[in-house]
């Protein structure tokens, strides 16, 4: 009897032979059956990473995406029975794997592209209503130890290439002639009405989501944001998290004194 890990490591390496003491209902060859099924596992996943990168797929060629998925999924074999997940790590592979090393922007979008998967499956939250976070704002004696909790689907993905443009050029919203890769951009990433939607932010909007993230104040926040960026707007900040109900809870840190109970 063959144990599972022996199985498994076969069953994603074409050059091991199939394990021995398989036999077949029907007396045909193990060895022939084993191939069909491993053949048909490895193209499972190199589909389920292609759902989740459809961009780098089209950055790279269909045919190269699939041998380099193939590369992947031989060294990374899947851990849950849960494949909406499968290839979480894939930028970090493309990162170090030599044949894109002259597509150095490739990992960045692959970060946004599983992103957005996160953000698809991420907990459904309700949004603080308008009128609560209004008058959490306007009570000095609060905003000085306001912080914010952001929706579940939230991520900021900062970049030294134009992630957001490359990403973009490939949903038809720009012209990939015009996108030069080699400028920095950061893209916001979140759900909103069941849809998983991607924007540009500007680096201190940027900065400021992410200390907000960390369970920074939001005085604390915008203050790390202004340090980055002095022309950051507070106030535009703030009206493209509640335009987008992207505020889920406040509090001031006293859990006997929260704004939102």
């Amino acid at each position: 009897m063959n144990s599972q890990p022996t199985f498994a490591h076969a069953l994603l390496n074409p050059e091991l032979p199939c394990p021995s003491g398989f036999k077949t209902w029907n007396g045909s060859d193990p060895a022939q059956r084993f191939a069909v099924y491993r053949n048909n596992v490895m193209v499972s996943l190199i589909d389920a990473l292609a759902d989740s990168y459809p961009v780098v797929q089209a950055l790279v060629g269909e045919e190269f995406f699939r041998a380099m998925a193939r590369v992947f999924a031989m060294a990374h074999p899947p851990r849950s029975p849960v494949m909406a997940y499968y290839g979480h790590d894939f930028a970090e592979f493309v990162q170090t794997f030599p044949p894109v090393a002259t597509v150095p922007y490739l990992a960045d979008v692959a970060r946004l592209e599983m992103a957005r998967v996160w953000s698809y499956h991420a907990a459904d939250v309700p949004p603080l209503a308008l009128e609560a976070v209004q008058a959490a704002l306007a009570d000095p004696a609060q905003l000085i130890r306001l912080q914010l909790t952001l929706h579940p689907s939230v991520h900021v993905i900062p970049s030294t290439f134009a992630v957001f443009a490359l990403w973009a050029a490939h949903q038809g919203e720009t012209d990939m002639a015009t996108v030069d890769p080699d400028q920095p951009q950061t893209a916001l990433v979140f759900r909103h009405a069941l849809e998983v939607n991607t924007l540009e932010l500007s680096s201190g909007v940027a900065q400021f989501v992410s200390a907000l993230q960390a369970e920074k104040t939001l005085p604390e926040a915008a203050s790390a944001a202004l340090e980055l960026a002095p022309e950051f707007d507070l106030t535009q900040a703030l009206t493209l998290l509640l335009r987008w109900q992207l505020i889920t809870h406040l509090t001031t840190g006293d859990p006997h004194d929260d704004p939102t109970h």
